[in-house]
This record gives C-alpha cells, sequence and structure tokens, in this order.
C-alpha cells in the first residue's frame, strides 16, 4: 500500500499478512473530513494493525503519534514501516512516533493515569467482537481527548452506533465499502 497524501506521499509501507487494513477510499476519506493539516496535533491509533492510518497522519505534519497494537506481527510491522520512512533507527524512534504493544484498553486506562490527552483518536478494532463501544466508553471514562477534538471509528455492519455515545457526539457518519466511518467529538 501507498501513503496518499503529505510529506511522504507515494510512498510504499508494509501490511501484515492476515489484517483487514483500512482502504485507501477509507484513509482518504479520513483526512478530507478532519483537514489535511494536523501541524503540533497528537494522534493516537489504537489497534493500529500495519500503521497506516497514523503514518497517513504522520506524513500530514501530526507533532506526535502514538501507535497501539497488541498482536507481535503488527507491531514488528509498523516498526518495520517506521523504519521505511526514516522515523526510525535501530531501536530508536523520531520523537514524533510511540509504538506500544499492548491491548488498546489498557493503554487507554494507562494514559489516563499518566494524564495523557490526544486531539485525534482513530479506531479499528477487529469487527462483530463489540470493541468499538468499549473503547468510547473507555475513552470517555479516562478522559484521554482533548476537548475539541475528533474521534474516528472505523466498523462494521452488524455494529451499531448511536448518535450520541459514552460523552461524545456523532458529527459524521459513512459507509465505505464494507466497512462505515464514524466521526465523534467530545459533547
Amino acid at each position: 500500500m501507498k501513503i496518499l497524501t503529505g510529506a511522504y506521499r507515494g510512498r510504499n509501507f508494509y501490511m501484515p499478512v492476515d489484517i483487514r487494513p483500512t482502504q485507501n477510499m477509507t484513509r482518504k476519506a479520513i483526512f478530507d473530513l478532519i483537514g489535511h493539516d494536523l501541524s503540533g496535533l497528537t494522534v493516537l491509533d489504537l489497534y493500529a494493525g500495519s500503521g497506516a492510518v497514523g503514518l497517513e497522519a504522520l506524513s500530514l505534519g501530526a507533532g506526535k503519534v502514538t501507535f497501539v497494537e497488541k498482536a507481535p506481527k503488527c507491531v514488528d510491522t509498523i516498526a518495520e514501516n517506521l523504519t521505511l520512512l526514516g522515523l526510525k533507527n535501530g531501536n530508536d524512534f523520531d520523537n514524533r512516533c510511540e509504538l506500544l504493544q499492548a491491548d488498546a484498553l489498557a493503554a487507554i486506562k494507562a494514559f489516563g493515569v499518566k494524564k495523557r490527552s490526544f486531539h485525534i483518536v482513530f479506531l479499528d478494532p477487529p469487527y462483530d467482537r463489540g470493541l468499538v463501544k468499549k473503547t468510547l466508553k473507555t475513552l470517555s471514562a479516562y478522559d484521554i481527548v482533548h476537548p475539541v477534538s475528533f474521534i474516528i471509528v472505523q466498523y462494521g455492519k452488524s455494529e451499531y452506533l448511536p448518535e450520541k455515545q459514552e460523552g461524545f457526539s456523532l458529527i459524521k457518519r459513512q459507509r465505505y465499502g464494507k466497512s462505515f466511518l464514524a466521526i465523534f467529538q467530545k459533547k
């Protein structure tokens, strides 16, 4: 796959086998909706997979992207992708990147304890496991989202997200292929 916009536009990156990646059309839609200037913003890419959305955010100038992924093969792939872009050298990451091998819900709780917050949170959990609502509930409970921010959720057709969800209000919902994209803002 390729990065679509920004400083790394056209650069290839690796995809782990057996994951459902965020497709080009959906990634393009995300940044068309929230904007292409992420200068200085902090981004949290939960259930990161290949890191495609976080890589796109870095390409658009995000101040810092934190990738959270539980699967070791995906963590290795994200590390390889950051190396490809010159954002990782050996064991050292560029100060704009952070890669955590962790459960997404546990990571949110840890960020809350450390009083960390993010301007943009993207989550694309495995479909049909009820993780979208659990993750939104945990985000609300641990207050790691800036007051003026976006929570972007990619989810399957079997999951329903109401317009008001655990302290967040839906501002946009759109179908892209077999998945849906919902953008929430903090109430």
